[in-house]
């Protein structure tokens, strides 16, 4: 077992140690280090997924109702333990608590998704395709799958992957981010309190080793990955050379479109939490906003300022915080470094989050304040590359058109947004642009549990999205049966011609 400040790894239904090497896990508020995490090497990986291969064979056979029943259960025990749950998010992240809830309640729904296993794995029946010849479909599950998820969601993204996957029949090992790994190995617990068996749900803590191991080992059959787009190719590559069935999600550089005619007030407010909540630090945040008009521009810009002026920034924990730290000093120095960077390509920085003040006893925390761009263009860095900070770049346009344009020529097409109240306009751009998911008046559209998610171009490689009714074909494979019983007693002649329903 793990002494008590050293997170370790769940397999087979219990907490081990395993792996010689391990990292600090930090306190982002503080800067001060609140446990160790073990770092798996790949004798551990590999008896995790040994565990979750000799589960399989039971595990497949579990009607799904029964296995739906184990999601209900686990659905009541996040409900009941989401105040801790949120606390163990806050304290390894940063993000403020509310944010942590909302991610865990996204998280939730998936959960409960996957519990409609039965409805969702039926199949289709046709009756007498051909003279006495009935044909289905079912939706078989693949063995053992694997999911590598980031530290911006360490409970939300690792709940759209394996609830469904093992709802489906797959067992599972779970590679979460070393940076906040409590949270994600106190829910795979609750699983198995849920019912999970032992093997269903196992959860390696780990780096690079880790990864590769689950990447070759031929037991495994799927990955999921969820991270930056460097990493997604790699990843796929990777999988997919050693014939897994492979999605994996990148990176993202979400811009907003602010028309003349949007109701500016609101548009300020949703661009407010889109760019700055949970510190930038989302995969769907709105890093640029493009306002179509200078007069738009000038018009967003001062509502902004007015808005970052009011904001608080502290410990995620404290009462009236709206934004906590960044996560780790390394991430910390890498956004500084881009905000810096964008002052030296020529944008002009309104708003200078660096240095900002914070109650005593967190100096040495990571906190960097809001920061807010004018006169980006593209080819900037700032424009370019994911920050994945709280750094708002400001981009002007003057038709609607070359807004698109500027959207369509980004290597990322993750997600985008337009506040409009002109109907038209709004339907040509979710009709047009070149970008998987979309928001009218709605800055953050991220899907729903019983749909999917998944962006275009360099931001998804594969070709299912995550949850949802893509997650259910993911982590299934169809098969299809054809079936005839001749007539009793009857001797029938070969027939050479090609079969056919004429």
């Amino acid at each position: 077992m793990p002494n008590k400040h050293t997170i370790g790894h769940f397999i087979d239904g219990e907490l081990i140690s395993g792996g010689e090497r391990a990292q600090d896990v930090y306190n982002p508020a503080t800067g001060a280090v609140e446990r160790r995490v073990a770092l798996a090497d790949k004798t551990t990986v590999e008896a995790a997924i040994a565990s979750a291969h000799r589960a399989f064979p039971a595990w497949r056979n579990t009607p799904p109702l029964k296995r739906a029943r184990v999601m209900s259960k686990l659905k009541q025990l996040l409900e009941q333990h989401a105040e801790h749950i949120c606390q163990l998010i806050t304290n390894e992240h940063g993000k403020v608590l509310s944010d942590a809830m909302g991610e865990l309640q996204r998280g939730i729904e998936n959960v409960e998704y996957a519990s409609y296993a039965p409805e969702l794995l039926k199949g289709e029946h046709s009756r007498n395709v051909g003279p006495a010849i009935d044909s289905w479909s079912e939706f078989q599950p693949l063995g053992v799958a694997a999911g590598i998820t980031p530290f911006n969601f360490p409970a939300m993204v690792p709940l759209w992957m394996w609830p469904l996957a093992v709802a489906c029949g797959n067992t599972f090992v779970l590679k979460p981010s070393e940076r906040d790994p409590s949270s994600t190995l106190f829910i795979a617990q609750l699983a198995f309190e849920a019912g999970l068996p032992p093997g269903v749900l196992n959860v390696v803590n780990g780096d690079k080793e880790a990864v590769d191991t689950l990447l070759s080992d031929p037991r495994v059959q799927a990955v999921s990955f969820v991270g930056s787009t460097p990493v997604a190719e790699y990843v796929y590559a990777t999988g997919s050379a050693h014939g897994k069935r492979v999605q994996a999600l990148g990176g993202a550089k979400n811009h907003a479109v602010v028309m003349p005619d949007a109701d500016i007030g609101n548009a300020v407010n949703a661009l407010m939490g889109a760019a700055f909540g949970s510190c930038g630090e989302r995969c769907m945040a709105v890093p640029l906003m493009v306002a179509v008009g200078d007069a738009t521009a000038e018009a967003v810009i001062a509502g902004l300022k007015a808005q970052i002026a009011t904001m608080k920034v502290g410990p995620g924990t404290a009462a009236g915080v709206d934004m906590g730290p960044l996560v780790t000093r390394q991430h910390f120095d890498k956004v500084s470094g881009y905000v810096a960077q964008g002052v030296s390509e020529g944008a002009l920085l309104l708003v200078d989050g660096r240095g900002v003040a914070v109650e005593p006893g967190c100096e040495d925390g990571y906190y960097l304040g809001p920061c807010l761009f004018d006169h980006v263009k593209p080819g900037m860095k700032i424009y370019q590359e994911e920050i994945f900070g709280p750094v708002l770049g400001v981009v002007r346009v003057q038709t609607l058109q070359q807004a698109m344009d500027l959207i369509d020529a980004h290597e990322y097409g993750n997600g985008t947004c337009i506040f409009t109240r002109d109907g038209e306009a709004a339907r040509y751009f979710s009709d047009h642009i070149q970008v998987g998911m979309v928001g009218i008046n709605v800055p953050l559209p991220v899907p729903v549990a019983y749909h999917s998610f998944g962006g275009w171009k360099r931001s998804l490689f594969g070709d299912l999205g995550a949850y949802g009714p893509d997650g259910v074909r993911f982590y299934t494979r169809r098969k299809t049966i054809t079936q005839r019983w001749p007539a009793s007693g009857v001797q029938e002649k070969a027939v050479f011609n090609f079969p056919s329903n004429q």
